[in-house]
């Protein structure tokens, strides 16, 4: 675990993101973004997009052919579908992140969870009114597979993925310096019926340095 040098006081920009809300900003090149996990436990789903060209966006396996590891933290470079470097992970203090879990739907959640769920909010909801706040045509089809910053997704050795408790806690942290001029997607996750979220989706606060 890295701590950041960065003191919040002089953050140019923070927001809290409450609960199953959402979140899009432009975060231009050599700034630095950090997601803080204000009560410990919640997803905060996220996506990059090229601020220039909205076609090039997060690509989780580059990323994770890159770095030839699963998990996200410090060191690690987020990579494009065009092969570039979107942010580089400079600070972080929960240990790792997931990038193969993906983002809950109200189609998945009937799925998993029962009919009950079939009109529950769901992230990949909370993305497509992100990209419609950002003024830009985004499909479902649109959407590649996310980051889940603070998320505990284990891999079997069979391969196998299990949504378990979170691994991170009150007031930790992953900063990210943006080496493109890029736009950042969040979906604070209302999930209910697993435990990414500790059962009780809570804010996280976005600061930009």
């Amino acid at each position: 675990m890295i701590e950041s040098t960065l003191d919040p006081e002089n953050a140019a920009f923070r927001e809290v993101i409450p609960a199953g809300g959402w979140w899009v900003h432009e975060i231009k090149k050599g700034r630095t973004l950090r997601i803080l996990d204000l009560e410990g436990n919640q997803a905060a789903d996220t996506l990059f997009f090229s601020a220039a060209d909205p076609t090039e966006r997060y690509s989780a396996d580059r990323t994770i052919q890159e770095q030839a590891a699963l998990y996200l933290t410090t060191g690690t470079r987020l990579m494009s579908n065009e092969g570039n470097v979107l942010l580089t992970i400079t600070a972080d203090t929960c240990g790792r992140h997931d990038t193969l879990g993906g983002a809950c739907s109200r189609e998945s959640n009937t799925m998993r969870y029962s009919h009950d769920t079939e009109c529950m909010h769901a992230c990949r909801d909370s993305f497509i009114r992100g990209a419609q706040e950002w003024d830009i045509e985004l499909t479902k089809r649109d959407l590649p597979p996310n980051i889940n910053f603070f998320m505990n997704v284990p891999v079997s050795t069979d391969g196998g993925l299990t949504f378990a408790d979170g691994i991170s806690a009150p007031g930790r942290y992953v900063e990210m310096r943006a080496e493109m001029d890029v736009v950042c997607l969040i979906s604070n996750c209302p999930q209910l019926n697993n435990p990414c979220n500790g059962w009780n989706p809570t804010p996280v606060e976005v600061l930009v340095f």
